[in-house]
């Protein structure tokens, strides 16, 4: 098989033009050809009137032609051998592990991160033991819509806590900038399609799912971890990590603790706790476990009318069934020194509550599949880092996200309804009292306001200068009906629980910090890997 990159065709080109491109790069018969199969499919839409088609594809040649095809291109490197990209373990192809004479490894939430390193423990024969706060998806998702449609927030099952973790309820994006020389990202999007995901997230370049198919998904996964011996226990909140440690600070896991008094012994704990956890990591930092601040950020969501951003984005090329909802990525570096950029941006969303802790309001965004909702949302936040802004303590990054969704709850009226503001009086500095073009989609529902005093100073001047920047580059972003909703503080985990390249924490070993609560991952895909990656340093680490 021939891998070719960058074949480039019209928008609305004829299926049998990919077939011509084909031949016409390599230079063959069309019998020559057996088969092509899409790898990649990507767009390039910086021009509006001639948005094109960019392909990756993987082609089958008759005998003999596919080595004289790589003779005459080898200093083309767009025309190459197909790659491998089949998962393999990192020690080796069979690996006998001492099953009945070690204790079971345990992990601790089962959001994507723990999904997949409890999968990949399970497909070993290690027989993984996954504990989660929370409840099992279906029921989750009725206590989210419970805090929706009527305010009750359900504190240990909601859009952060449950079988899921927190990408249940968003976009459901399925592509991230980690470097994967060993494609793990394809045995993530691999297992996702056997779960029930579109086989079209192996090859568009940027594979999303949305919320309904993936709570499917998530039963699906967890069917299949039972089946290969792991167990996963819901409503069991981890109350400590059993730690024996000695003088100079050094120690080990010995198991941990769960509500209601049980233990369970285990020397290999994997913490893919998610970055709403706050009181597991004050609890770890109790124990010893090493945890230090790392930067995140806060800001509001923006909603405008999603036809706003497609005729920006694509011109007359909008609402093309390829090309589908328009996204946008946007950075802005600010005269005041902080930079804003645009994240979890979702193309026909919803903005949604999605705190954990009472008298909280902190928002989120959410799409379906389909994507076919009225309005665009996108966090549009600025960055805050230790050395700036919470210098004292490994969780002063906490208490600062605290303070700042304490103040929302009270500026939207103490009922989880949110502060909202339209963007043309956020300019302007005056307060909205009416409504425009753009109806919100929060629920339980906004209260408008002067989102001036939700934010430091400093975060409220580097939004306004970016909103007019980003104007330049979207027209109409900073259209004056277009709707902001705050506040957005749940971007990242506020801490890192530092690992060593085995993996495991810098000063207690046994404990397998990862995915995006414990610093290492931002987003589906990304933690999906690195639980992958924890995996795996579990298993070797089993095998001495």
């Amino acid at each position: 098989m021939l891998r070719l990159n960058e074949i480039k065709l019209p928008l609305n080109h004829e299926a049998a033009a990919l077939r011509g491109a084909v031949v016409e790069r390599l230079g063959i018969k069309v019998a020559e050809l057996l088969s092509v199969s899409i790898y990649r499919r990507s767009y390039d839409a910086r021009k509006k009137t001639n948005i094109l088609l960019i392909y990756q594809l993987d082609v089958e040649l008759s005998a003999g032609v596919e080595e004289q095809v790589l003779n005459n291109n080898q200093k083309n490197a767009r025309v190459s051998t197909t790659p491998d990209t089949r998962y393999r373990f990192v020690a080796q192809a069979d690996v006998d592990f001492p099953v009945l004479r070690q204790q079971r490894p345990i992990v601790i939430g089962f959001g994507p991160c723990g999904i997949l390193a409890a999968l990949l423990l399970a497909q070993m024969g290690l027989k993984p033991i996954v504990l989660d706060r929370g409840r099992e998806v279906r029921r989750r998702t009725k206590d989210t819509w419970s805090l929706w449609r009527e305010g009750k927030l359900n504190t240990e099952s909601n859009v952060q806590f449950g079988e899921g973790g927190a990408g249940t309820f968003s976009d459901g994006k399925l592509y991230s900038q980690v470097k994967d020389r060993r494609h793990l990202s394809r045995k993530v999007l691999a297992e996702f399609v056997k779960a029930g995901a579109p086989e079209e997230i192996m090859f568009v370049s940027k594979p999303h799912i949305g919320t309904f198919k993936l709570v499917t998904m998530v039963e699906k996964l967890r069917a299949e971890i039972v089946r290969l011996g792991g167990e996963i226990r819901f409503e069991k909140k981890v109350e400590k990590v059993l730690v024996e440690r000695e003088a100079s600070g050094k120690g080990c896991v010995l198991g941990v603790a769960i509500c209601g008094g049980e233990t369970l012994l285990s020397r290999h704990v994997i913490l893919a706790i998610g970055h709403s956890a706050r009181d597991t990591f004050e609890m770890l930092l109790d124990q010893g476990v090493y945890i230090e601040p790392k930067p995140f950020s806060i800001g509001f969501r923006i909603e405008h009318p999603q036809s706003v951003i497609d005729r920006a984005r694509f011109g007359e090329f909008a609402g093309n069934p390829i090309l589908g909802a328009a996204d946008y990525k946007l950075v802005h570096h600010c005269k005041n020194g902080r930079s804003v950029y645009s994240f979890c941006m979702c193309p026909g969303g919803t903005v949604v509550a999605a705190t954990s802790e009472e008298g909280k309001v902190v928002t989120n965004g959410m799409s379906q599949y389909s994507r076919n909702e009225r309005n665009a949302n996108s966090a549009i936040v600025v960055g805050i880092t230790p050395e700036q802004d919470y210098p004292e303590s490994a969780l002063e990054g906490i208490d600062l996200q605290r303070k700042l969704e304490t103040l929302a709850f009270e500026m939207g009226g103490r009922d989880y309804s949110a502060p909202a503001q339209l963007v043309g009086d956020f300019l302007k500095g005056r307060p909205s009292t009416v409504l425009g073009a753009v109806e919100p989609s929060y629920r339980p529902g906004i209260v408008l306001t002067d989102l001036s005093r939700a934010l430091p100073d400093f975060a409220i001047d580097a939004l306004r200068e970016a909103l007019l920047e980003f104007d330049k580059k979207i027209e109409g972003f900073a259209m004056p009906e277009a709707l902001l909703t705050g506040i957005e503080t749940r971007t990242s985990s506020p801490v890192c629980i530092k690992r060593g390249k085995d993996y495991q924490s810098i000063n207690t070993a046994g404990i397998f910090p990862a995915g995006e609560g414990a610093g290492y991952a931002g987003g589906i895909l990304s933690a999906g890997i690195d639980g992958i990656k924890v995996a795996e340093a579990v298993a070797l680490d089993l095998l001495g």
